[in-house]
């Protein structure tokens, strides 16, 4: 849903390594753990002063510290998430066995396969314009929980919708609607 509602806003969209895949943060529980500069020098300074205690720094560091994302590329459910045959700068994800472009790649509604959909859609030669050019126009702007816009060129209205609640929600379309381009709903009627 956020790649979705990224991918179709104005400007150049972009996808962090692992996102694609919905790769999730690593929490280190050892300082060595860390290679980031600023968290290690962030937990000496905070800690060497006195201002926290090691046990809140680390917490800190597992809510802030930018590793927590760069672990590893899972590629595989092998060793070392099928990275590297040595030993890589930060330990591998321990959820490199259930997430991985290995087991994704085959599964139509992987995370994978929905944001090799989203793409091609942003480039195809019949939406490229609308989604790169095209006015952004906010929609439903008085629901709670729904981010919904246009995206409008001379020739095209395309309605993005997004629910970040965690209950069902419907909108009342404002016209017919010719074609679901894309969904991340089994059931796309």
């Amino acid at each position: 849903m956020l790649a979705t509602c990224l991918h179709m806003m104005q400007g150049t969209p972009y996808v962090y390594q692992g996102e694609e895949l919905g790769m999730t943060n690593i929490y280190f529980d050892k300082l060595e753990d860390y290679r980031d500069i600023e968290s290690i020098n962030y937990f000496e300074e905070f800690t060497e002063s006195g201002l926290m205690t090691p046990e809140y720094m680390m917490k800190c560091l597992m809510l802030r510290s930018r590793d927590n994302a760069r672990t590893p590329m899972q590629w595989t459910s092998g060793e070392n998430a099928g990275f590297t045959k040595g030993t890589a700068w930060l330990k591998t994800n321990p959820d490199y066995k259930e997430i991985n472009v290995e087991d994704q790649e085959n599964n139509p509604d992987s995370v994978l396969n929905y944001y090799r959909k989203l793409v091609a859609l942003r480039k195809s030669d019949d939406f490229k314009a609308v989604f790169t050019y095209g006015e952004f126009i906010p929609e439903y702007e008085e629901m709670d929980d729904i981010l919904a816009f246009y995206r409008k060129d001379a020739a095209k209205w395309i309605l993005v919708a997004a629910n970040f609640g965690t209950d069902a929600a419907g909108i009342e379309l404002k016209g017919d609607v010719k074609k679901v381009l894309l969904s991340n709903q089994k059931d796309e009627t």
